[in-house]
């Protein structure tokens, strides 16, 4: 096994409004993709599909938001300060500002605009 995690889905309930949260924190364009047979529609994270692991957000039947539970850890690129600054102004909250995991990088913690609790980790 290369990867304990392989694929991640963080549940919305507007799924609009968190996509443009998203899209803000990390300055970038997500693609969509709707099921119609499951009444489910994505939006998907950047990745290197090949070998990668990639995720996204989800709305539909089954998909409830929480602050409690697991903790999904983005990437955070070069240095997670710069999205974690991008946080309230798209809509969300910083919980835990930029902290020190010693020779494990850093992490930060912030609540999207759906109530999920969610981390940032980057090497510096």
């Amino acid at each position: 096994m290369k990867n304990a995690i392989n694929w991640f889905e963080i549940p919305v309930k507007d799924f609009d409004r968190a996509k443009t949260f998203y899209e803000a924190v990390f300055e970038t364009k997500m693609d969509t993709m709707t099921m119609e047979e499951m009444g489910q529609t994505m939006a998907f994270f950047p990745a290197d599909w090949e070998n990668g692991i990639g995720g996204g957000i989800a709305f539909g039947p089954g998909y409830e938001p929480s602050d409690k539970g697991s903790l999904i850890y983005l990437n955070g690129g070069d240095d997670l300060e710069k999205p974690l600054s991008r946080v309230e102004k798209a809509g969300g909250k910083v919980i835990l500002p930029k902290t020190s995991l010693g020779q494990h990088g850093f992490m930060g913690q912030f609540i999207d605009t759906e109530g999920n609790r969610v981390a940032f980790h980057s090497r510096s």
